[in-house]
Parts: structure tokens; sequence; C-alpha cells
């Protein structure tokens, strides 16, 4: 199965009244395929992936240390999924705001890392890696004011794509910051996007390796009003690093929004089926 299916599956949403941005890259070979994959868009939580991204960098090069601790301020506090919160106990570190943020999406942890290393330095990083259009422009709020900068981040499905690539390949700075990056990814929990039309085994311990005759995959998803975002890599007979970011408008009711995840699950069946998965389609 080629690339090109991806796009179809991509194309077959344009009837619909939203926007997908889709692309794929076969990380063994270097080909890729994109729809509407420059065009910038609301991506919400998956851009937390070059926030990840700069704190794994810092951890390899001893700029950081996993075990440095990190307090949480009142200012960091917000909603959202709200596990480090609801736990009980007090004097995070690093590494455990890092599983927080990549597992279950934590803002509140996402926030206190945003302030630990800040939006200019993910900035350069992006920069660097030639994913300019990946853009954070400011920590996690409940609500904006006129004052705030209007959206969390934003960015195209070829610039998240290509920063989860480098992952993969070990060029995200160096083997050891890509390393850790894929292994946060590993631990996310909602494989409702992307992932959630094909079989996958989400615990495998052989991770990243090829899981004999099944799917691997890391990803990072991301969820706004309008909003559906996911980001990461299909693992089977050949890797596929991937993004999709769907946007439309609200006021359409929730039919729309239920078209737009159809929209995004099929697109990523055609994604497992490029991985060269059993059964994938």
């Amino acid at each position: 199965m080629t690339l090109a299916r991806v796009a179809a599956a991509a194309r077959s949403a344009a009837a619909l009244p939203l926007v997908l941005g889709v692309a794929a890259i076969d990380v063994d070979d270097g080909r890729s395929v994109g729809v509407d994959d420059t065009t910038v868009l609301p991506v919400a939580s998956a851009a937390k992936l070059l926030l990840l991204a700069e704190v794994a960098r810092r951890l390899d090069s001893g700029e950081l240390s996993p075990g440095q601790r990190v307090a949480v301020r009142e200012e960091d506090i917000t909603g959202g999924t709200g596990l480090l919160r609801r736990l009980g106990r007090d004097g995070w570190t690093v590494e455990d705001l890092c599983w927080l943020t990549a597992s279950v999406s934590d803002n509140t942890a996402t926030n206190a890392l945003v302030r630990l290393v800040g939006p200019e330095a993910t900035a350069r990083l992006a920069r660097g890696l030639g994913i300019g259009a990946l853009t954070l422009h400011d920590r996690v709020r409940d609500s904006r004011g006129p004052d705030d900068p209007p959206l969390f981040a934003t960015g195209t499905a070829r610039a998240l794509a290509e920063l989860v690539a480098h992952a993969v390949r070990g060029t995200l700075v160096s083997p050891g910051a890509s390393e850790r990056l894929l292994r946060w990814m590993r631990s996310g929990t909602d494989h409702g996007l992307a992932p959630a039309l094909v079989a996958h085994d989400p615990y495998a311990e052989c991770f990243p390796e090829p899981l004999p005759g099944g799917l691997l995959v890391a990803n990072k998803t991301g969820t706004d009003r309008g909003v559906r975002a996911d980001a990461g890599v299909f693992i089977g007979e050949r890797r596929i690093a991937y993004a999709l970011v769907a946007r439309w408008d609200t006021a359409l009711g929730r039919s729309t929004e239920r078209a737009a995840v159809h929209a995004v699950r099929e697109v990523g069946r055609a994604l497992a089926e490029c991985a060269g998965l059993p059964g994938g389609g």
C-alpha cells in the first residue's frame, strides 16, 4: 500500500465543511505526501510535542536533570485532564511533569514546563529543526482575555509530522533526546483519533522495535473547540510518521465534529495500511 492511499483518504473529506491537514512521511525511505499540510491551523495540545522536545534536548545535554524539582505555582494550575492537581503530593520533578504532559496531556504540568523553559526556547528549537511553522504562543489558560494570545499553539500538519520523523530517525538534536521523546509519546493514553480503527497493542514492551504481525503506535493528540489533532508514528513493516489536524466552525454543530473525527480515523486506517500491517484495511 502506497502513501497515495493516505492522500486519497484525506481528499475524501474535501466535501465536508472543515479543513483537514494531513502529512505522512515514510521514515525508512523518505517519501512523503501531504494534503493541506502547509496550512497553519490551531493544533491544541499536539504542540506539546515541541515543548517536550525542548525538555528532552535539555535533559540530554545536562542543562536539566530528570530529578530536578519544579515548583507548581498557582498560576500554572488550570483545567483539562487535571490529573496533577488531583494527586496528593508535592515536589514534582522535571521527568514527572513530562510523563504527565505526554500521557494524559495534563495542562498544569504543561504550564510548569512552559514556565521552566519558555516559549522562546521552543521557537529556537523549531527553527533549528526546520519546522518554524509550529509555534507555542502561550501557556494553557482556562479563558483568554483581550491581552492574551488568542491560541495556545498553531502549526501545520507538515511541521508536526517532521518533528515526529526527527524523533524516529534519532535526529531530534541527538539520539538520546529522540529516544526520550518517543518514550514519552508511547505513554499517551488517547488513541481515539488516528489509531482508533486499527487493532494495536498500546503496551507492547518491544517498542520501538516492530511488533511481528501487529501495530505499534506512539502519538500525541490535541483537542479544543473546533479542533482535533493527532501526531505520531505507526510502526509495522514500515515506520510512518504522521500528523492530522482538523478544523471546523463549531456553529455547525456536533454533526460536523463527528464527521471530522470520522475523517481523521479513516486517514489513520490508511496510515496503518501503509505501515504494512496485516488486516490494516
